[in-house]
């Protein structure tokens, strides 16, 4: 066997669906000797980082803390912890995530009704009201920022519906939170769970969750123990809370790696961060435009942080990728589920959505068409792009 040589990746710049860039100053924090995970120094720092996500979830919740796994296990946490078998959820399916979210629910013992909408489109409140006052659920399941098919779901109104019929609102914001609005008390969400390795640009690891005290009052009337031992928030909030008592050992390095870059979230604020994240969105969708690109989601309802695009006639989709990797070290990701072959999907989240990435891309997606001998204005892209920054 040959020797295994010392780590040494090639540098990428990621603008695929996750992960993102990481700041150089939370790659640095990760490298911060470890301590004990009850060590009374890690405990002020756990405390820390509740307290920046609770500003970052715009919550007051005081069940507000990082599940130690990707943001599939916040889905999973939080829907685990609300249905018992039989319990009535109604989930909105309009992408991969809406399906895992069903698919989680019945594995949970959920009768699930599957709300389903086209690829791309999102759900309006009259048709939501209508399944809400047929079923009367104990859980709404939706998701904000649908990251297969850059889908951005209206969420403002949800809560208050929700709670006409007595249901808890579920809400997946892994792919919103940190770079586009996402206000927990103010829109009455009472389960959300995100990922840190999207918007928060920090390494996969970690999901955020939050739960309002309707859903902790719910979680306390159940009659029979949650499904996940792993997951249960009534042992894992006794860690998190004021007892510390132990229940697994935290991931140390990465609520260093989270706490930090929910700092650099809150120096740049979280306005101007959402501004940003829209302005460069802005810019790639007017480059894109003059290359003859089109958006996959609804007009109107379109990411800013998840970018998928129909891939123009005469492109080849894999050829177009490697080409970007390999010539420009440029990572996007490829089409899921309905949309596989048919889609590109490039995110511009936290770190990695810079007015430098948007131009570097489109000039490398023009390099790359114009080799496959796609019709477009050579040079459009970049221009409309840097006509929108103007």
């Amino acid at each position: 066997m040959a020797p295994i040589n010392q780590l040494n990746p090639s540098p990428r710049v990621l603008l695929g669906p996750g992960p993102s860039d990481v700041h150089p100053r939370v790659l640095n924090a990760m490298a911060t000797p470890l301590l004990g995970h009850l060590d009374p120094q890690f405990l002020e720092i756990m405390n820390e980082a509740q307290e920046l996500l609770r500003k970052t979830f715009r919550t007051a919740n005081r069940l507000t803390f990082p599940v130690s796994g990707t943001g599939s296990a916040g889905m999973e946490t939080c829907v685990v912890n609300l249905i018992e078998p039989g319990d009535r959820m109604v989930v909105c399916v309009n992408g991969v995530f809406g399906q895992r979210m069903k698919d989680v629910a019945e594995r949970a013992g959920a009768v699930v009704t599957p709300l389903d909408k086209p690829w791309g489109d999102i759900f309006e409140l009259d048709e939501l009201r209508q399944v809400l006052q047929k079923v009367r659920p104990k859980v709404l399941g939706i998701v904000h920022a649908e990251t297969s098919t850059g889908a951005w779901q209206p969420a403002e109104e949800l809560g208050k519906l929700c709670h006409e019929f007595d249901t808890l609102l579920l809400l997946d914001t892994v792919t919103s939170l940190g770079g586009v609005p996402v206000e927990v008390d103010g829109w009455g969400i009472d389960a959300v769970y995100s990922g840190t390795q999207k918007c928060l640009s920090c390494p996969p690891g970690l999901a955020p969750v939050s739960f309002s005290t309707r859903a902790v009052e719910a979680m306390n009337r159940r009659k029979s123990r949650v499904q996940s031992w792993y997951l249960d928030m009534t042992l894992v909030q006794r860690y998190w809370g004021e007892e510390r008592f132990y229940h697994h050992t935290a991931p140390i390095s990465m609520i260093y790696a989270l706490r930090e870059a929910l700092r650099l979230v809150h120096e740049e604020g979280l306005e101007a961060r959402w501004a940003r994240h829209l302005r460069n969105h802005k810019a790639l969708k007017a480059g894109l435009a003059a290359l003859g690109i089109q958006y996959a989601a609804r007009e109107g309802h379109q990411l800013p942080t998840l970018n998928a695009v129909l891939i123009p006639e005469k492109a080849d989709d894999l050829a177009t990728r490697k080409q970007l990797l390999s010539e420009f070290g440029i990572e996007i990701g490829g089409g899921l589920g309905d949309f596989k072959g048919k889609a590109w999907r490039v995110g511009l989240m936290g770190y990695s959505s810079r007015a430098n990435n948007v131009l570097l891309f489109l000039a490398a997606l023009e390099q790359s068409l114009a080799t496959q001998g796609v019709p477009f204005s050579r040079g459009a892209g970049v221009s409309a792009a840097g006509q929108s920054y103007r």
